[in-house]
């Protein structure tokens, strides 16, 4: 019993990562700009949240710091994609490329690697935290709750706002969108940054609240299955809360049968994640039901008065 409470309290903290990062691409990708620097922008959101942290030790502003750093380096990427219509797909994997030798180079030269920081700690919800076992589930960081109305906000702006209705329409049909008046670069080039914003606070929750140090790397392909996440979603914030919990759900289960005994290969344990990410893959391509689907002009190029 003490191993299932375990697993489903850590759930959300493993879950996080994946959300935020899944919400971002979602935001990118409803402009139309296919974003596949993921994994990049998350060691930068990393790398720069544990160096804020050792500096201030605040995590709020350790935080923020890393959504700025990437959506800093983020501007690199909106750049060639939008204004020097880089192909997408290759400067997505550039992208991350760049930010994985960047990392690990100033992380090195820093010296940050290693260095354990304070992070934040959990918070205790009155009454519920006093209840036996609703009590340890709901002992979770500010992050875990604050997911939430973030996911709100973003579903409310994209669905229910003005604002949202012109981002998706650039990413929907641009020719219609430039035709009625709106700057199809202007809106691309803002998702980008928003998008990347939230992708670097996934990075940022890893090392700062999680971890609560640096590693090269740490980031373990999790930005490669939160694009996964995002096509599993069909491009919907809430289904993608969902798959993300699932994948957080795997993830916390591997330490726990850890600590009841069970031995499993070492390698069989770092391909679960992207072996659940392949089925789910097909699972959608063969399913194809329901929900928001993909943008119509996802990934491709647009240029002001150019038609098709």
């Amino acid at each position: 019993m003490d191993i299932v409470l375990n697993w489903l309290a850590n759930t959300p903290d493993f879950a996080v990562p994946y959300a935020l990062a899944a919400l971002g691409l979602i935001v990118c990708e409803r402009a139309g700009v296919l974003s596949l620097g993921a994994e990049g922008l998350m060691l930068v959101g990393a790398l720069a949240g544990i160096g804020a942290q050792l500096a201030f030790g605040e995590p709020a502003v350790s935080l923020l710091l890393a959504m700025l750093a990437a959506t800093v380096v983020s501007l690199l990427f909106a750049v060639m994609v939008i204004w020097l219509r880089v192909n997408q797909v290759i400067a997505g994997l550039a992208l991350v490329f760049f930010c994985q030798g960047l990392t690990a180079l100033v992380g090195t030269l820093a010296q940050w690697t290693n260095q354990a920081t304070p992070g934040i700690g959990t918070m205790a919800l009155w009454p519920f935290s006093s209840l036996p076992v609703v009590g340890r589930l709901v002992q979770q960081n500010a992050m875990v709750w604050l997911t939430l109305p973030v996911f709100a906000a973003v579903t409310w702006f994209l669905l229910r706002t003005d604002a949202g209705l012109r981002l998706r329409a650039v990413g929907e049909n641009p020719q219609a969108a430039d035709a009625a008046g709106l700057s199809v670069s202007a809106w691309r080039f803002a998702a980008v940054l928003a998008g990347s914003a939230l992708v670097g606070l996934a990075g940022a929750y890893i090392s700062v609240v999680s971890t609560k140090l640096w590693i090269a790397g740490m980031t373990g392909g999790r930005g490669w299955i939160a694009v996964g996440l995002v096509i599993f979603a069909r491009w919907s914030p809430w289904k993608a809360l969902v798959g993300a919990m699932l994948f957080g759900c795997i993830e916390a289960l591997i330490p726990q049968l850890a600590a009841a005994g069970v031995q499993l290969p070492q390698y069989f344990v770092l391909m679960t994640p992207y072996a659940v990410t392949l089925g789910v893959m097909v699972w959608v391509a063969l399913a194809r039901r329901g929900g928001d689907g993909e943008p119509g002009a996802l990934g491709v190029p647009y240029v002001r008065e150019e038609r098709r």
